[in-house]
């Protein structure tokens, strides 16, 4: 049975939602929300028309529950959630703790330099210290309470467009085998015809970046650029630290690539430990959790880490070209919102109140497309409108040019950070271009290194405890894939990878993958790449980072991946 001959079902829909994370859930009640009270409006006399009855809103969410996937520092701002449920705090909203105290540090191999003043960027005090993956699974309850469908274990994998106009998506099949053929269990995907969808699925989403190149929605924006990070999270003994402390570092581990730490202290004794490096580094063996480990080393953390035990691993990548890399936010019956389209402050390490926010403001347009029962792109524009007029372009314009500086170095890019503190984010050449994409700086081990087995690119030793092998460490996200479905990562040309990669780079995905999903094997007189599939987080570093932009991440059979509880 060929799968392109399969007779699919159809599903009619009013509203479709890709992705039931922050931002998707947050345009779910806000639709909801907005739909209430247009009918209460109408009901009352106060407002002409007729009222939404029963409206078919569907949020479809890749991972196994809501949150699974969901994966972020995440000290977050309260005014996106205090805007979208008033009374979040007395419902039961999972806040970890509120940061009370702050510390910045430049590392040394050895030494710390404490700053005697907290940089603008850091300030957090009155922020909320959370778990991303129990927050999204709180506002799905809250969702849910409120009639809207959500269906997790599905995955939108194709978009499909109709006289250049968006009209839903086609969900993935189910019990497909590694050959692409139907297995015993085997269910058809559907199809989900939508008046207006928005996509909220996350960094580098493959949907948008299909549309966007259909529909030329990337037209005159900077090329997207994105960090890494990875974060661990670590039960310290009984009274070993205050919850609500919050330390960001620079300086060591890092030293041919930007990126920066973050440390929060939790209630009951756990402490989060995280790191993120810019992946448009000239760095072949960029590692992230090398990093990480190599951080643990360092004598201010050995004193903060003493008796600990990491009870829990992440890692995924976020979009850091800010303002002038954001896609167009809407066309003909859609509208795009939160990491998928670069809203995230950069310089603060903050996005999550700016995804929310943008969802709000998808949602109330949906809203006024379905009463006025037009989903055109002129009608469309008043959700760029909403967010030209919001603190999402306020926010993001102090930032526009933040990444571009800094990529030349913290040192180097010091006058025009300095310059955009005082102007709001201008400084001189503004609008500052990118020029490449992230896997075009990269270079070869002899122009970074000389040679790849240099002491500074050694993993610590593992002791099961606080230092943990890659391998160990993704065993602590909980990540499942079925083992006999097609391998979602393609490698475009394997040719490339023995003959030119491996001798020239040392093969960079073996080392930025914070997973263990590549590995050269020798395979008779040379080597061979081996794809651990089944390994994969879903951070899509290698869809970004490949030298030779060689893989292509690609959607997963519905359910795999990692399975977060509490990161």
């Amino acid at each position: 049975m060929s799968l392109d001959s399969i007779q699919r079902e159809e599903m009619p829909v009013d509203i479709l939602i890709i992705g039931g994370g922050a931002a998707g859930l947050s345009c779910a009640i806000q639709i909801k929300k907005s739909i209430d009270k247009h009918n209460e409006a109408v009901a009352s006399g106060s407002a002409t028309g007729t009222p939404i009855e029963e409206p078919m809103i569907v949020v479809l969410e890749k991972g196994t529950e809501v949150g699974a996937h969901s994966l972020s520092g995440a000290v977050m701002n309260p005014v996106a959630i205090q805007e979208l449920i008033p009374d979040y705090l007395e419902k039961g909203f999972p806040v970890n703790c509120d940061v009370k105290t702050e510390s910045f540090y430049y590392l040394t191999e050895k030494g710390s330099l404490k700053s005697p003043i907290i940089p603008p960027p850091f300030h957090n005090k009155g922020n909320h210290i959370v778990s991303l993956s129990e927050m999204n699974r709180w506002m799905a309850q809250q969702a849910e309470a409120m009639g809207i469908n959500i269906f997790a274990g599905f995955t939108a994998v194709e978009v499909l467009i109709e006289e250049g106009k968006v009209v839903g998506a086609r969900t993935g099949d189910r019990g497909v085998n590694k050959n692409g053929e139907p297995k015993e269990n085997f269910e058809p995907g559907m199809l989900i015809k939508a008046k207006v969808t928005i996509f909220a699925d996350g960094t580098r989403s493959p949907l948008l970046k299909t549309v966007a190149e259909k529909l030329g929605l990337r037209d005159g924006r900077n090329p997207e650029v994105f960090e890494l990070g990875v974060k661990e999270i670590i039960q310290l003994p009984k009274g070993s630290l205050p919850a609500g402390h919050v330390t960001h570092t620079l300086g060591f581990p890092l030293s041919k690539t930007i990126g920066g730490t973050f440390i929060y202290s939790l209630k009951d004794d756990q402490i989060v430990v995280g790191i993120c490096l810019y992946l448009d580094s000239v760095d072949p063996m960029l590692d992230a959790h090398r990093e990480l480990q190599k951080l643990k080393t360092h004598p201010l953390l050995q004193k903060m880490l003493k008796g600990g035990q990491v009870i829990a691993y992440g890692g995924k990548t976020l979009p850091a070209g800010g303002w002038y890399s954001m896609s167009k936010l809407y066309t003909h019956g859609m509208m795009a919102c939160g990491d998928t389209v670069s809203m995230v402050d950069v310089k603060k390490l903050k996005g999550i109140h700016l995804a929310m926010k943008a969802g709000m403001l998808a949602g109330e347009t949906a809203v006024e497309a379905l009463i006025a029962n037009d989903f055109s792109e002129s009608f469309l524009k008043k959700y760029n409108d909403r967010v030209e007029a919001s603190y999402i372009k306020s926010e993001l314009w102090k930032t526009r040019n933040f990444h571009q500086a800094l990529s030349k170095g913290i040192f180097a890019s010091a006058p025009s950070l300095m310059l955009q503190e005082l102007t709001g984010g201008w400084t001189f050449g503004d609008p500052k271009k990118i020029k490449h994409k992230d896997f075009e700086e990269t270079k070869t081990i002899a122009e970074t290194w000389g040679k790849p087995d240099v002491p500074e690119n050694k993993l610590p030793e593992a002791d099961g405890k606080l230092f943990f092998d890659k391998l160990s460490s993704v065993y602590l996200t909980g990540t499942m894939h079925d083992e006999d479905s097609p391998c979602h990562l393609l490698v475009d040309n394997t040719n490339i990878c023995a003959d030119t990669c491996y001798p020239k780079y040392n093969s960079p995905c073996n080392h930025f993958c914070p997973a263990n999903v590549y590995e050269m094997i020798d395979d008779g007189p040379k080597k061979r790449l081996q794809v651990n599939y089944t390994n994969c987080i879903h951070c899509q570093s290698c869809d970004i980072k490949c030298p030779f932009d060689n893989i292509d991440w690609t959607l997963p059979e519905a359910g795999g991946g990692p399975q977060y509880k509490n990161v």
